[in-house]
């Protein structure tokens, strides 16, 4: 038998998710709904709405099974409730920002010396947390840890690193990406 295709795979980002998340995000309309409630908030009827503009014609009864979903994936949240004629209206937003867009083929060449120098600049911020929360770290990882649960620290680590950066993204993203 000959080898006709061998390639290395190198992991070159991480992705941090759980079933539950990654089951909601398997659906075209839920991923919607998630970038319409970015800085939003809105009840299931005004979704419906929002989503016709966009092409998709889904029936309330249908979004509500998606904003169920996507709330029991932690996902999106009542963030008010109202009372209109005798009923009450849920208003759903959400606290991420679902960013999905396909990488040029050549952005690892393009990009490969901004990733190496971010990277020596991130090692030792990664190090100064580390450093900083090792006793919580510790705390948590005190049980064995196998299988899918071993890589729970750089998971932490991941979700410290990933909301630090979207707050810096969040709060001075005009003042960052667009200088002059």
């Amino acid at each position: 038998m000959s080898t006709l295709l061998q390639k290395e795979i190198k992991i070159n980002r991480i992705v941090t998710t759980n079933i539950e998340q990654a089951k909601a995000l398997d659906d075209p309309a839920r991923i919607r709904i998630l970038q319409i409630l970015y800085h939003k908030q809105f009840s299931a009827e005004q979704i419906v709405e929002e989503l016709h503009k966009t092409g998709y014609n889904k029936a309330t009864t249908t979004i509500r099974h998606h904003l169920y979903v996507l709330k029991r994936a932690g996902l999106v949240e009542i963030v008010k409730m109202e009372e209109v004629r005798g009923a009450v209206m849920k208003f759903y937003g959400t606290s991420i920002k679902l960013l999905g867009y396909d990488i040029p083929p050549n952005f690892d060449s393009d990009y490969s010396k901004t990733i190496t120098e971010a990277s020596i600049t991130m090692q030792k911020m990664i190090k100064n947390i580390v450093q900083n929360n090792m006793l919580k770290l510790k705390k948590k990882n005190t049980e064995k840890r196998t299988g899918t649960e071993q890589n729970y620290d750089q998971y932490l680590l991941m979700e410290i690193v990933n909301r630090a950066l979207t707050k810096v993204l969040e709060n001075h993203d005009s003042n960052l990406l667009h200088k002059k």
